[in-house]
């Protein structure tokens, strides 16, 4: 088992940038891959942004392409996602994930809400 914490979400004024990080911990040997979702009121949960823990491209959503970054410290077992010129439209609970393989996400963390303010 792998167990995923969120930092604490928060308000942010259009504009703005947040930082949420994801701390794993259990069995994080078997991961191979990291990965932030988000769920908007009313919208299913769609995939934001994802990397190797070592290594690799990461790749994004077209939305917050240029916008958004994720990162990883190894050392730590910790993900993070920097997120700039933030928008309205990216408020949502935000979800990270890791994944043994390439194929899906396997373990999820609790959520944490980020609101955009106009």
């Amino acid at each position: 088992q792998v167990q995923l914490v969120e930092s604490a979400g928060g308000l942010v004024q259009a504009g703005g940038s947040l930082r949420l990080s994801c701390a794993a911990s259990g069995r994080t040997y078997s991961t191979y891959r990291m990965g932030w979702f988000r769920q908007a009121p009313g919208k299913e949960r769609e995939f934001v942004a994802a990397k190797r823990w070592s290594g690799g491209t990461p790749y994004y959503a077209d939305s917050v392409k240029g916008r958004f970054t994720i990162s990883t410290d190894v050392a730590k077992n910790t993900v993070y996602l920097q997120m700039n010129s933030l928008k309205p439209e990216d408020t949502a609970v935000y979800y990270c994930a890791c994944g043994a393989t390439t194929a899906g996400f396997d373990y999820w963390g609790q959520g944490t809400q980020v609101t955009v303010s106009s």
